[in-house]
């Protein structure tokens, strides 16, 4: 894969803004960081121990 330089990225940017325009890309980018934090909550509160009650035969 190639690297990109900075001048790539500018491009990328400009063709993302022409083809989605300012409004989308921003709501994109909203959702894109809200599901970033939500993935770091998630993984740094650890795995948690499923809560399993315990039933009784009542036999």
């Amino acid at each position: 894969m190639p690297n990109l330089g900075g001048w790539e990225w500018v491009i990328l940017a400009v063709v993302a803004l022409l083809l989605f325009g300012g409004t989308r890309l921003a709501g994109v980018g909203k959702s894109a960081g809200k599901a970033i934090r939500e993935f770091k909550e998630e993984v740094s509160a650890g795995p948690e121990k499923p809560e399993v009650e315990a039933k009784e035969d009542e036999s």
